[in-house]
């Protein structure tokens, strides 16, 4: 089971986001059989194993073990992933484009930028994953508190010209191209 993954594709999307479908996914932490997974969510197991059916077909279920009892196979599935994260790239033309965007210290390129990412680093894992390799990134997350705006503006020169002292450093032509983001915004008040 992966920790994360990013959902590429609109019918997987449209699964994975039906109620009933959600609720089996949630479960789907731990391997479950039709049968078990129709005692915990109250449904028939018919029922249950048809949204199964579903969910593997967008593979966001997988097939764990097969239990043999007398002529009977029971299927224990789980989750493909821990969580999942739809990608902006489900919807195609009208996903938010970073570049279309000239204002760089809006919410709107935020945004649009977060979708690029989420786009751009599901692709690489789903091909790390197929070629049995492991995706090498870096995060950094960290919370400020800025006293007032003038401290944030300094921040912001500073670490700005901190970045583009480091990459241009660090930055061969002929190198591999990696994509950096720095990014800030205020805390939600519920996440504060």
């Amino acid at each position: 089971m992966r920790d994360v993954e990013v959902i590429e594709s609109a019918r997987a999307a449209a699964a994975a986001l039906d109620p009933v479908h959600a609720r089996l996914l949630g479960e789907l932490t731990v391997p479950a059989s039709a049968a078990g997974l129709a005692a915990r969510v109250g449904l028939a197991r018919q029922k249950v194993n048809y949204h199964l059916k579903a969910l593997e077909a967008h593979g966001l279920v997988e097939l764990c073990e097969e239990r043999r009892h007398g002529g009977i196979t029971e299927r224990v599935m789980q989750a493909s992933a821990a969580s999942y994260v739809v990608s902006p790239a489900v919807l195609s033309a009208s996903a938010a484009n970073p570049e279309s965007n000239a204002d760089h210290l809006s919410a709107g390129y935020l945004v649009a930028l977060a979708g690029r990412l989420v786009r751009e680093v599901g692709a690489l894992v789903r091909r790390a994953d197929a070629s049995g390799t492991r995706l090498s990134t870096l995060t950094i997350d960290t919370q400020i508190g800025f006293r007032s705006a003038a401290d944030r503006a300094a921040f912001t020169n500073d670490v700005t010209a901190a970045v583009l002292d480091l990459a241009a450093r660090y930055h061969h032509d002929d190198g591999r191209p990696h994509r950096l983001v720095v990014a800030a915004h205020p805390l939600p008040e519920e996440s504060a």
